[in-house]
């Protein structure tokens, strides 16, 4: 039983790693959630949409997603960003 409780704390440990975003990922998602489209982020925040584009994608990693519809809901239900 031990054995058990101490994978369910490693595995939330090892899940709360992962959806650990950075500043500039946090900053990336909301404004793509405001209705920006990659090119509008890179432009606000004075770097490329390859740039832009590199950060969403580290971002889906570690929330364990494949789009932005997934991590818009996911990003919602670990309060990363605001509705």
């Amino acid at each position: 039983m031990e054995a058990t409780v101490e994978q369910t704390s490693t595995q939330t440990s090892d899940e709360e790693e992962l959806c650990r975003l950075t500043d500039r990922e946090e900053q990336i998602l909301q404004l793509i959630f405001e209705g920006k489209c990659s090119s509008e982020v890179a432009c606000a925040l004075c770097v490329s949409k390859r740039t832009v584009d590199s950060h969403l994608a580290k971002a889906y990693v570690k929330l364990g997603v494949s789009n932005r519809f997934q991590a818009f809901r996911r990003a919602l239900e670990l309060g990363i960003i605001g509705a």
